[in-house]
C-alpha cells in the first residue's frame, strides 16, 4: 500500500513539475494587446475581444454542438501561475446551452486557441486580423 501512495504522490508531483515548466516555457501575454478580431478562414469562424472587457464568437463549433454557434459575454485575461496564461469567456448569451464560460488560449501574439478537450490538441485556431 506505501508502494502505491508513494508512486501516487510522485506522479502528481512529476504532472506538477511539468505543467510550471510548459508554462514557463510559452510566451508571455500582455493583456492590453489581446483586444482585436481573430478569425479561422477554413471554418468562418471568428471571435472579437473588445477592448471594454466584452466578446462577441460567431460561428463556432464545439463538441456539444457540432453545429456552429453564436455566443456572446464578457471576457477576462486569467494570468496564471501554475498552468498557461488564458482568457476566461463569460457567456451570457448564444447557442453554448448551459455552459456558463470557455477558456481560449492565447499562443503568441497573433493566435487564440479553443481547447473544448484539455488533453488534446487545439479544437479550434483563429488568427488575428487588420481591423476593417
Amino acid at each position: 500500500m506505501t508502494n502505491k501512495r508513494t508512486g501516487g504522490r510522485w506522479l502528481i508531483a512529476a504532472l506538477a513539475a511539468s505543467a510550471v515548466l510548459i508554462s514557463g516555457c510559452t510566451a508571455s501575454v500582455n493583456p492590453d494587446e489581446l483586444p482585436g478580431v481573430y478569425r479561422n478562414d477554413a471554418t468562418g469562424s471568428e471571435i472579437l475581444l473588445d477592448s471594454d472587457g466584452t466578446f462577441s464568437a460567431t460561428d463556432i463549433s464545439t463538441d456539444e454542438s457540432p453545429d456552429p454557434v453564436d455566443f456572446s459575454g464578457r471576457w477576462e485575461f486569467v494570468d496564471s501561475e501554475t498552468s498557461s496564461d488564458f482568457v476566461h469567456l463569460s457567456v451570457d448569451d448564444g447557442g453554448l446551452g448551459s455552459t456558463a464560460g470557455v477558456q481560449l488560449y492565447p499562443n503568441g501574439r497573433t493566435t487564440v486557441e479553443f481547447h473544448f478537450d484539455p488533453d488534446g490538441p487545439p479544437s479550434l485556431v483563429l488568427t488575428r486580423v487588420a481591423a476593417p
